[in-house]
């Protein structure tokens, strides 16, 4: 009953294998393994996207940074919502790799909306010299409340974005349980919907460790090759993150592991609600959601072996309600769910 991310459950095997398979003989570094070669072709094919820009990282914070970094000057403000994973998980590093400032739109459902952003793009470039100047959007997918923006929201961020003549960039850590939610293609999320770079995740949907980084306009390329090296983030023995990569797009691997974690998502919350006493801040979406429930609860499932995170205390009154949050991976399946359903109800 490990719920507290999906970031702690285990590689699924055929990824395993792949890297045993990769670890025999001899290759060249640095990306230049022929493993490598087909995973740009996968991600185009697989992005609709025959020109873009594809590189692969070893974790979503040298992913989200390098790439804001390639898409933004130091005098630039980067908007994001103050919900946002670049604002609240990343320990100031896309500020650290790219020398800029992040500035916070205001968010309605864990979302900013073209209002929003809109307001706070026109309130920058006031100063002349003495302020930031505008730069990238970046938009994070699912949100860090399990929420997900739709094709249409997404689309009309974009078009503020580019109506400031900015760039846009989709932190998709868990961009394959968003494509699951809305039954859409990855182009249609990205560069049909205004995309100019999604960093594609995959270390919560099964994988040992890699993230792709794709820009739609190839111009960005050399660039980002340079700040990820200088970064610190180009792998020498780099055929074990593209055999993962590869493994994770074979035969839609990364596709079945997010259903199977939606899935597992769909029962938990549907279980949820079946206790009057317990409440959604936000609407289950994805794999990811938040719960109010008494405190007694919490201990009670706890008690019962349930790993995930509680925003307070399990000490005091009993029937106060307290914050919960419940992360689902590929691997937890219905049987741990129903684990946990069944401890609320001992």
């Amino acid at each position: 009953m490990f719920f507290a991310s999906d970031n702690s459950g285990p590689a699924h095997p055929k990824v395993m294998d792949a890297i045993m398979r990769t670890n025999e003989g001899f290759r060249f570094g640095y990306g230049a393994d022929p493993e490598m070669n087909r995973v740009r072709s996968m991600v185009r094919d697989l992005f609709e996207a025959p020109e873009a820009a594809v590189y692969l990282v070893s974790t979503g914070t040298a992913a989200n940074s390098i790439a804001l970094a390639t898409l933004t000057e130091p005098w630039q403000t980067i908007f994001c919502t103050k919900l946002s994973h670049i604002n609240e998980d990343e320990c100031n590093a896309p500020e650290f790799y790219s020398g800029a400032k992040l500035t916070m739109v205001a968010d309605e459902n864990a979302k900013m909306t073209p209002t929003t952003l809109h307001a706070a793009m026109s309130a920058e470039e006031t100063r002349g010299v003495h302020g930031p100047q505008r730069g990238p959007v970046s938009i994070t997918q699912i949100t860090e409340k399990g929420t997900v923006y739709t094709l249409n929201e997404i689309s009309a961020l974009t078009t503020v974005a580019k109506d400031f003549g900015v760039t846009t960039q989709l932190d998709g850590a868990r961009f394959a349980n968003a494509i699951v939610t809305l039954g859409c293609t990855p182009a249609e999320m990205t560069w049909k919907s205004g995309i100019d770079c999604v960093c594609f995740g995959g270390t919560k949907n099964g994988l040992m460790g890699v993230e792709a980084v794709v820009f739609f306009n190839p111009k960005h390329a050399w660039e980002f090759e340079l700040r990820r090296k200088r970064g610190a983030h180009l792998a020498s023995k780099h055929r074990y993150l593209s055999a993962q990569m590869e493994a994770y797009l074979e035969g839609n691997l990364w596709l079945k592991l997010a259903k199977s974690a939606n899935a597992s998502g769909q029962r938990l919350a549907d279980g949820l609600r079946k206790h009057n006493n317990v409440t959604f801040p936000f609407e289950p979406e994805a794999n990811m959601m938040f719960f109010h429930a008494p405190r007694i609860l919490h201990k009670k499932v706890q008690a019962a072996g349930a790993q995930y995170y509680v925003m307070g205390s399990l000490e005091g009154d009993d029937d106060e309600l307290v914050l919960g949050r419940l992360v689902c991976d590929w691997s937890v399946g219905f049987d741990g769910v129903d684990v946990f359903l069944a401890a609320l109800e001992d």
